[in-house]
């Protein structure tokens, strides 16, 4: 079995903080499986200590900032984050002994935005999350902020190379260990990146078979980008699905590793979260939620038999979107 991350420190005035992320469960859902006709597993990231998938980058980019002495004792980490990441950030800088302080955009959930104040994150929202040219932007306000402040430093998760590396290091072997090497499917939300680009090339490395899809929403750029190379001229508009969806290509997304990204809309995506909820008695989150449509619009393209096996990557809990998507 794939080993947690386990991370020990001792800042200065605490005992040491043991950190573990990793090994969450990988279950059978029957009712997709039998709705696809295959074999279909859900990566349940929310069982992470900080509840989502962004545990695992965030672990890997404080682990390497203080090992490298990128951030002084009791310094503050910046990152820029649509919540989950900021989250995480924050909670393990706490344990750890150093400050965070988190830019959001005003369309983070409710759920996010007092839970990364719960944590003593300070928290600045921004005007939009579109990219580091974009002065009203999280990414350049967090950057801006990092640079003036000797105290701070930016982990910068769409470039930062650990945010693949984590995935890399710790997802997809666990995805691979856990079906017995018989996966076939990877499919997830593609924000960053980074979770499709590091899990797809191990699996990939492991069986260049393996099919790596991602999701995002209507309007995203990453789909054209992956299938000509080329940015589109003008300005974009996409669905506003929270934690995926760019108008900008991140370092963390590498285009060779992922086969192909399926488009959906938010009132699908709205409705099968809904709709999931009702037949499971689980609430998916947002991103989730979008697998979820993909699966349902694309079923035909897809093309599953019952010797597939289907691995979904749940990266929270619809709990951090009552207000949002379930209210």
């Amino acid at each position: 079995m794939t080993k947690n991350i386990c991370i020990q420190t001792q800042p200065e005035s605490i005992h040491p903080v043991e950190v573990v992320v990793g090994n969450t469960p990988l279950r059978k859902c029957s009712f997709l499986s039998s709705r696809y006709h295959t074999n279909v597993f859900v990566k349940e990231e929310f069982h992470n200590p900080g509840m989502s998938s962004k545990d695992r980058p965030a672990l890997f980019m404080l682990k390497d900032a203080i090992e490298h002495n990128k951030i002084k004792k009791n310094g503050i980490f910046v990152e820029a984050s649509s919540g989950n990441t900021g989250i995480s950030i924050a909670l393990f800088a706490k344990q750890m002994g150093y400050r965070s302080k988190i830019f959001v955009s005003g369309k983070t959930s409710v759920e996010k935005t007092d839970l990364l104040k719960s944590m003593g994150a300070s928290v600045e929202i921004c005007e939009n999350s579109n990219g580091p040219e974009d002065p009203h932007s999280t990414q350049f306000r967090a950057r801006a902020f990092a640079a003036e402040n000797p105290e701070a430093y930016f982990t910068n998760q769409y470039y930062n190379p650990q945010n693949l590396y984590a995935h890399y290091q710790t997802t997809g072997p666990e995805i691979w260990e856990q079906t017995g090497g018989q996966v076939t499917h990877f499919i997830a939300g593609i924000g960053t990146g980074g979770t499709i680009s590091g899990t797809g090339k191990y699996l990939k490395e492991k069986n260049s078979a393996v099919s790596i899809w991602g999701v995002e929403p209507r309007g995203s750029i990453l789909a054209g980008f992956l299938e000509t190379g080329k940015l589109p001229e003008e300005k974009v508009h996409f669905d506003c699905i929270e934690g995926i969806g760019r108008n900008f290509v991140p370092g963390s997304f590498n285009p060779h590793f992922v086969d192909h990204i399926f488009q959906v809309g938010l009132e699908e995506t709205n409705t099968i979260a809904h709709a999931y909820r009702r037949r499971t008695g689980f609430p998916p989150g947002f991103s989730s939620a979008a697998v979820l449509a993909a699966l349902d619009r694309y079923t035909s393209v897809m093309n599953f038999n019952y010797l597939h096996t289907v691995v979904l990557l749940f990266p929270d809990h619809g709990n951090r979107y009552l207000t949002k998507l379930y209210a």
